[in-house]
């Protein structure tokens, strides 16, 4: 596995994300209670919580789902408060859920998500035969997904997500119920995009996938308790590993699952 490109923050070179004091409320329970961070061109950045800790909230407002009720974001240079539009046309997203047609095929899908993701028309078709090499998919082209291994499945699911070359791919539980082998394929991807100069915002509940991050966040209730690399992290907190970071974070929370 590939060894982190960051460091600390300072290594970082123009920022993709920038989060100020951003809040979202429904109601009187706050869901993500002022938080703010920074994203750099090209970083993996982890966005790790447990359940209930804000987590799912905060992606959606960053991808333009979501109005917050305070604070300021900025994606890909747009507001996400008043340019929701251009954020979502500027990012790339893979829900923990999959996310293509299971009733069509490999290559249906790949030039559906194209279109939907604005890439010009005499671009597609080789753009897509390019794809497919590289996923070693050729014999595959004409299969319906609903055909392929689940694995399979998630990384054409990834490749479409960022078919469009987008600034920042947002990646929510993207390796649930894989296998081992597979997770450390899909995460070879996530470096390759990563070193095409996409930004990389994922959530997982595998904390040995959070050691493959430039930079991992904790949310705790609503709020941001940790942000730093893996590294540091484990240093600041005593820790043998991100997993024990994560339980000794999680431990405070209100609402403890641990």
């Amino acid at each position: 596995m590939k060894t982190a490109l960051w460091n600390s923050p300072t290594d970082r070179y123009m920022n993709v994300i920038t989060v100020e004091n951003l809040t979202k409320k429904f109601g009187s329970f706050t869901a993500v209670d002022n938080i703010s961070f920074e994203v750099g061109k090209g970083e993996i950045f982890g966005f790790l919580g447990a359940n209930g800790a804000g987590k799912t909230t905060a992606m959606r407002m960053l991808c333009g789902l979501l109005k917050p009720t305070s604070g300021k974001g900025i994606v890909a240079g747009y507001d996400i408060r008043s340019e929701s539009e251009n954020v979502k046309a500027s990012i790339g997203y893979m829900s923990q859920k999959f996310a293509l047609y299971e009733d069509l095929k490999v290559w249906e899908n790949i030039r559906l998500y194209a279109g939907i993701y604005g890439v010009p028309e005499k671009d597609i078709a080789p753009k897509t035969d390019e794809l497919l090499k590289e996923l070693g998919f050729e014999g595959e082209k004409e299969t319906l997904v609903k055909s392929l291994p689940l694995g399979w499945r998630q990384k054409l699911a990834f490749s479409v997500s960022i078919f469009h070359e987008p600034k920042v791919v947002f990646l929510d539980e993207p390796t649930g119920g894989v296998d081992p082998v597979t997770r450390r394929q899909f995460w070879e991807m996530i470096y390759k995009a990563s070193d095409k100069g996409i930004t990389v915002f994922v959530t997982t509940h595998y904390m040995d996938e959070a050691e493959y991050c430039n930079r991992v966040s904790i949310m705790v209730d609503g709020r941001i308790d940790a942000l730093d690399s893996p590294a540091n992290l484990k240093k600041e907190f005593n820790a043998t590993s991100m997993d024990e970071v994560f339980r000794k974070l999680a431990r405070k929370s209100k609402n403890n699952e641990l």
